[in-house]
């Protein structure tokens, strides 16, 4: 957490929504997001109990009700169908205090592959901001986007969970170097994995120049 708050007031803030999952949901980190400016969306779980148990009476007593706005999205690839459906509530007036809490968001996901069988989950967040039911699904799966994005590739890709890089400024330095190819790697219009391109730069010089030439 400590860690956490510290990169926090490196970066600006105004402006934005600050993503994390449940292990963030905590009201320093509530704070220091607002102080700075900016609005957050944290995955809310058991660990925070009181918050946890208002939103799941909340919801029910929204679903109850019978007319609770939604917003759902079906997404289809890697022989899997994935359902989810959004919705967004006002804070309880009588929710446990927590800095700059407005809203309430739930996800029901529901995956099914290619057997059939299905599986299914609900997510929690806890919300600075009243967004739209679709904005929040937005938000939800753009923090998932680090993770595909650049975490994903930098394991797979370049192997970065079994670097042995450990002396003076190597790992920070190494690091960098890893980035700036990943970051040249995917700005190519080619459609191949990453994987690929780099296979390619090395059997092929050409290819290789192309690669830096496409930066200018």
């Amino acid at each position: 957490m400590a860690a956490t708050l510290a990169a926090l007031k490196a970066v600006t803030l105004k402006g934005c929504i600050v993503t994390a999952d449940a292990l963030h949901c905590h009201p320093r980190m509530a704070s220091q997001i607002r102080a700075q400016g900016g609005h957050y969306a944290l995955k809310l779980k058991g660990n925070h109990g009181p918050l946890f148990a208002c939103a799941l009476k909340a919801f029910a007593a929204a679903d109850a009700k019978g007319k609770l706005p939604s917003y759902e999205k079906i997404e289809k690839g890697h022989d899997r169908c994935e359902r989810r459906r959004a919705c967004v509530i006002v804070a309880p007036s009588d929710a446990p205090a927590f800095p700059g809490l407005a809203a309430l968001g739930r996800i029901e996901s529901e995956r099914r592959q290619g057997d059939g069988k299905p599986a299914r989950w609900v997510h929690y967040v806890a919300l600075s901001k009243k967004l739209s039911p679709r904005r929040m699904l937005e938000v939800n799966r753009t923090h998932w986007s680090v993770e595909n994005h650049l975490h994903w590739p930098l394991d797979v890709v370049f192997h970065e969970d079994d670097a042995r890089t450990r002396k003076d400024y190597g790992p920070q330095n190494i690091a960098v170097v890893r980035r700036m190819a990943a970051d040249i790697l995917g700005s190519h219009p080619d459609n191949r994995s990453l994987a690929r391109k780099m296979k390619l730069a090395a059997w092929s010089k050409e290819f290789f120049y192309e690669l830096f030439a496409h930066m200018r």
